[in-house]
């Protein structure tokens, strides 16, 4: 919609003051559990620079500044450089796959001597900007083939390229941005594929053989097919097959492939019944479903260990897997992490007391399993606090997206929310063991520059362009 020319000019009255107050108390819990991770008796000093928490408190500052700049451009600013934002953003991400500098195994950061930073970074908050630029026109509807397929090419392209750097973590949190295109009219029967083919890919490297999940597919695809019959008798009658072949599969291994081509069988002479049917639509597809699914199994299977990185199957198999992996090489982090939490108990052992914790028994404490010092010090109490208070900024954001006039405001806040949870759930995830680990920081609390002036940032253009919510569409 055009912007009348009538306006308000933002005040601070006009600044979400209870947004701005969840962001200073989560960056501030960050920076009081990096000085407990890095402190010492006796040596470490609250106001040290020359410490991590001495440079985060520094980047805190530049933070705040780049915050305050930032309310000081005018809102309309971003929804018009929102695509020449995102394309210098796609040029910073191929040109750090040229003069970029390796850490952790990927080629993703710039090395300016002083400072390090992440093009992905830049390229969360400049592909929100563009998302919410394409869905905010006139002429866009997800229902549209072309819509959809701009709004994917959106999202996918920075990606492609941060995959190209090797850092498959920052790449897997553009996916967030998928919620944001459901709220905006996405068909949800694509989500239901999506969780589907999630499933699938999750059962395929839950087990050496592809067998179990074989019997699985052709036993859920039995059962739909044998629940169009208008009789009980042969529901019942499947329902017990299917739990005897379970039970006969599990416990006379030597002869599992018998019991897969009984299956087999079994769900082909259903399929052949079906197709007699004067509706054998449902077989086809049933049919058709059958058959991707088994393919798909296999090609998982071999992708994970032809295409994959040792250390990149190691995430995946830590999580699936922990029996086939080293406890004392990539299981080491999670295994210790979950100790330091559960050492915690309720309450915690007290700020600076966390002796997991001091003995740095978790590497990258300060960074990606920042959460495992909290448990330790704070306890569940503590953990449960700062994940309230990660949610309490998450409704609120949803709260402001939900009161703009302006769709391209509202859809950069579901896109910023997007971001944000995300994070929140794959960082807690992969400390407790529950997700894989991927190496993303928890926002605002990771020790790191680069990221929480990225946050900022998103959280900033956010509540500048909330500021202006009050000016009046046509």
């Amino acid at each position: 919609m055009a912007l009348m020319a009538r306006r308000n000019d933002s005040t601070t009255r006009d600044i979400d003051w209870l947004t701005v107050s969840i962001y200073i108390g989560l960056v501030l819990t960050g920076w009081l559990m990096i000085y407990a991770v890095g402190y010492r008796p006796g040596e470490t000093e609250l106001f040290d620079m020359g410490t991590r928490h001495g440079s985060q408190m520094v980047w805190i500052l530049v933070s705040l500044g780049v915050g305050f700049v930032i309310m000081l451009f005018d809102g309309k600013m971003f929804q018009t450089f929102g695509y020449p934002i995102y394309i210098v953003a796609l040029l910073l991400l191929l040109y750090v796959l040229i003069a970029g500098r390796v850490v952790a195994g990927s080629k993703s950061w710039f090395d300016l001597g002083f400072f390090r930073f992440q093009p992905s970074e830049v390229a969360k908050f400049a592909t929100c900007l563009a998302l919410a630029s394409f869905l905010g026109s006139y002429n866009v509807n997800l229902q549209n083939f072309k819509s959809r397929a701009i709004a994917l090419t959106i999202i996918f392209a920075p990606m492609i390229f941060i995959l190209l750097q090797g850092d498959a973590g920052s790449a897997l949190v553009f996916t967030s941005l998928l919620l944001v295109l459901y709220r905006e009219g996405m068909p949800g029967i694509l989500y239901v594929f999506g969780i589907i083919i999630f499933i699938l890919s999750v059962l395929a490297l839950m087990f050496d053989s592809s067998f179990p999940i074989l019997l699985g597919i052709g036993l859920v695809s039995g059962g739909v097919l044998i629940n169009s019959f208008r009789s009980n008798r042969p529901k019942l009658l499947y329902l017990i097959y299917g739990f005897a072949l379970i039970f006969l599969y599990n416990y006379f291994p030597e002869y599992q492939i018998i019991f897969l081509g009984v299956s087999g069988a079994v769900f082909l002479v259903l399929f052949l019944m079906k197709l007699r049917d004067k509706r054998r639509q449902l077989a086809l597809l049933v049919g058709f479903v059958f058959l991707v699914s088994s393919a798909y199994t296999f090609v998982v299977n071999y992708a994970f260990y032809q295409f994959l990185k040792p250390h990149q199957q190691d995430r995946l198999l830590v999580w699936l897997r922990p029996d086939k992996v080293d406890p004392l090489g990539a299981l080491y982090n999670v295994t210790w992490s979950k100790r330091a939490i559960g050492s915690g108990g309720l309450t915690g052992k007290g700020f600076l007391d966390g002796n997991i914790t001091k003995l740095n028994y978790v590497p990258e404490q300060a960074t990606d399993f920042i959460f495992c010092a909290v448990g330790e010090e704070q306890g569940f109490i503590g953990a449960f606090a700062v994940i309230m208070l990660f949610l309490l900024l998450l409704l609120r954001i949803l709260f402001i997206a939900e009161r703009q006039r302006s769709k391209f405001t509202r859809i950069y806040a579901y896109g910023v929310a997007s971001i944000l949870f995300f994070h929140l759930l794959v960082n807690v995830g992969m400390t407790m063991g529950l997700l894989p680990v991927i190496g993303i920081p928890l926002p605002f609390i990771s020790y790191g520059g680069s990221s929480l002036i990225a946050f900022t940032v998103l959280v900033a253009i956010l509540l500048r362009l909330d500021s202006n919510r009050m000016l009046v569409f046509r």
